[in-house]
């Protein structure tokens, strides 16, 4: 289940700089897009699984070790 709207979270600038800072002369603006796609998705999973983690401790506010522990789980770390 993918939740993503049209209006995306995070901003096409911040992903030219990424690729740039990665050592690319030029990127596209596909490039960039695609990019930003994608860490939208993980983002979303990592943040999904730590709500869950929260929950499941009884909270309700989402923890930095919540989201570290959904971050491994997800990305395998």
């Amino acid at each position: 289940m993918c939740i993503m709207s049209s209006n995306p979270e995070l901003g096409l600038a911040s992903m030219y700089r990424v690729i740039k800072k990665s050592g690319a002369d030029r990127v596209s603006d596909d490039a960039a897009d695609a990019l930003r796609k994608v860490l939208e998705e993980v983002a979303e999973k990592i943040a999904r699984q730590a709500v869950e983690l929260s929950l499941h401790a009884g909270r309700k506010t989402v923890k930095s070790e919540d989201v570290h522990l959904a971050s491994k789980n997800i990305l395998k770390l």
